[in-house]
């Protein structure tokens, strides 16, 4: 696929869609970040920049977002109300989830477990994009790169978004930012997991 599919429905359904994929994503990063199996590779790109910088962990994540949001632009992205959504509420979502009690017992799980919850974090954050991105109220910085990018190249979403993951990975890495099997794992497979969350929605009745 080279483009998101739009969701029907009016302002409200779609800012309830919109609302309930930023839920999602949310949860998809809670639980990758819990699996403890390594930080996703925007993270150690962070990290990296961090080590090098005078900026903070959280600041130096804020930087890359408005940089990634200007080339976005640049290249033809327009934002929108879901780009402000998207910084701000997956923020609020995780800070409601962490501290809940299962939450906190998940880091403590066997190896097998903490994979499986790394997967299904990647599943509910590819279901999560395609909803808020279908929800058309516009995309977050990274994920108006992968769409635009892919628009431009005419290369599909996946790979558009794992070359990007990818990118960012190896940039942190560089900087002596943390890697881990699972850092790997999200930069591999978080491309299919969006455009295949992609395909399965625009075949259903919720589309347009």
């Amino acid at each position: 696929m080279h483009a998101a599919p739009v969701l029907r429905g009016g302002r409200v359904a779609r800012a309830v869609w919109l609302v309930a994929g930023l839920f999602l994503c949310a949860c998809g990063i809670v639980a990758f970040l819990e699996s403890r199996l390594g930080l996703p590779p925007w993270d150690v790109l962070h990290q990296g920049i961090a080590n090098h910088t005078p900026l903070s962990f959280g600041l130096a994540n804020e930087a890359v977002g408005v940089i990634v949001l200007f080339v976005a632009w640049l290249l033809g992205s327009r934002p929108g109300p879901g780009t402000v959504a998207n910084a701000v509420l997956i923020g609020l979502f995780i800070v409601f989830v962490q501290p809940l009690g299962f939450v906190q017992h998940l880091a403590t799980w066997p190896l097998l477990a903490r994979a499986a919850l790394l997967a299904a974090g990647l599943v509910c954050f590819g279901v999560g994009t395609a909803l808020y991105i279908g929800a058309a109220y516009g995309a977050g910085p990274r994920d108006s790169l992968m769409l635009v990018g892919s628009l431009r190249t005419h290369v599909r979403i996946g790979f558009v978004r794992a070359g990007i993951e990818g990118t960012a990975l190896v940039a942190g890495f560089a900087l002596g930012g943390r890697a881990g099997i699972g850092t790997l794992a999200f930069a591999v497979l978080i491309g299919p997991s969006v455009e295949g969350s992609f395909w399965l929605i625009s075949r259903t009745r919720l589309v347009t």
